[in-house]
């Protein structure tokens, strides 16, 4: 694997997106993101750019294959929700060498999320600051993209609830955006902890917890009946949730017929920062989260044991921090913030970096990793 880089396709990869960040980061960081997913979108729907993309992927070693949910990953780096709301890029993704790709959130109907500016780049501290709010196109427009454009690798759905949904029929919204977009997901997060809708996070409460997973468990069961086909259901918790109540509501979670653990969300926690945007209200990613978000993974794993998978997010910029968090317990990863920073040639890099330290620490795998730490 090593030889492969010196492949100038992977490299230009890099200086490519050298020279085109500082035009990026002279835009608003929304302006630019949007101007970046209609640019890879329109690369998209050529099949011989898709095979460019692919071009500067490097192959993955058997080290890295991770089998999970009766699936077998090339690798276990993923994107993390938020990055392409509306299934605008996934494909694209997938070329750049991502194991899986998770879309959304999605609401299931379209709204325009809070008022702008509300993303914002801390580059000193490598982080980003976002109060978006779920804007989104809403379910029924992620379907017909899906049906338009068939995903070609593992992707996840990530559910949200409508903001002028009461909190008392939240499970509803959850439930028929599961039900609308069922049939395209090879997992479903259900995301009960942005702190940017509000009072969401409360959803993460023992008694509304159990509710909440009760109903999407049952609906997501007649969807696997009536289609012949178990799609995996995940929750996504935050990491400012206080020790004894994330033990509380991980026993809710295990004794529910649910796939794992998406951990964690942003956090409205404040570091010590640089950044003239350190004040912004919103949830906080990024390099300042990584500590907290691995120690939050380790203590998930200790507490619900070997068998439940959990995906690590939060401050992973290279594959010394996807690694902390596979030994802390994640059996996969995801990345958003060190995208922005780092551009497409990240994902090349953390595979190389990742089969190193496995190799180093006499792993023949991913999975043997899982949890050493705890």
């Amino acid at each position: 694997m090593e030889n492969l880089r010196t492949n100038w396709l992977p490299a230009s990869l890099d200086w490519g997106y050298r020279l085109l960040r500082p035009w990026l980061f002279r835009k608003d960081a929304e302006t630019a993101h949007g101007q970046m997913l209609a640019l890879v979108s329109r690369m998209g729907q050529s099949p011989k750019l898709l095979k460019l993309l692919e071009a500067t992927t490097l192959s993955c070693p058997e080290s890295l294959k991770t089998e999970i949910w009766g699936q077998t990953l090339d690798n276990p780096i993923g994107l993390a929700a938020g990055f392409d709301k509306d299934g605008r890029i996934y494909n694209p993704l997938f070329a750049l060498g991502f194991g899986f790709v998770e879309i959304g959130t999605v609401t299931p109907h379209p709204q325009p999320g809070n008022p702008k500016p509300r993303l914002f780049r801390l580059p000193e501290d490598k982080a980003l600051i976002n109060r978006l709010g779920f804007n989104n196109h809403g379910a029924e427009a992620v379907h017909q993209r899906l049906c338009q454009q068939p995903p070609q690798g593992v992707l996840g759905l990530n559910l949200g609830k409508n903001k002028d949904t009461p909190l008392a029929d939240a499970v509803e919204d959850y439930e028929r955006g599961l039900e609308t977009l069922y049939a395209h997901a090879d997992y479903l997060v259900i995301n009960i902890s942005s702190p940017n809708t509000e009072q969401l996070r409360s959803l993460q409460q023992e008694p509304e917890l159990e509710k909440l997973l009760s109903r999407l468990v049952q609906a997501r069961n007649r969807q696997a009946e009536s289609s012949g086909r178990k799609v995996p259901l995940l929750v996504k918790l935050a990491p400012d949730w206080e020790d004894f109540a994330l033990v509380r509501s991980l026993e809710v979670i295990r004794k529910q017929d649910v796939q794992g653990i998406v951990a964690t969300n942003t956090t409205l926690a404040r570091p010590v920062l640089q950044s003239r945007h350190a004040n912004e209200t919103g949830g906080l990613s990024g390099y300042p989260l990584r500590a907290r978000a691995t120690e939050v993974i380790r203590m998930i794993r200790q507490t619900v044991g070997p068998e439940l998978p959990i995906i690590g997010v939060g401050g992973v910029f290279s594959g010394a921090d996807a690694y902390e968090k596979i030994r802390a317990g994640a059996n996969l990863v995801q990345v958003y913030s060190a995208l922005i920073y780092q551009g497409p040639g990240l994902v090349n890099s953390l595979k190389l970096d990742l089969e190193r330290f496995l190799r180093q620490d006499g792993f023949h795998n991913v999975a043997a990793a899982v949890g050493v730490d705890c």
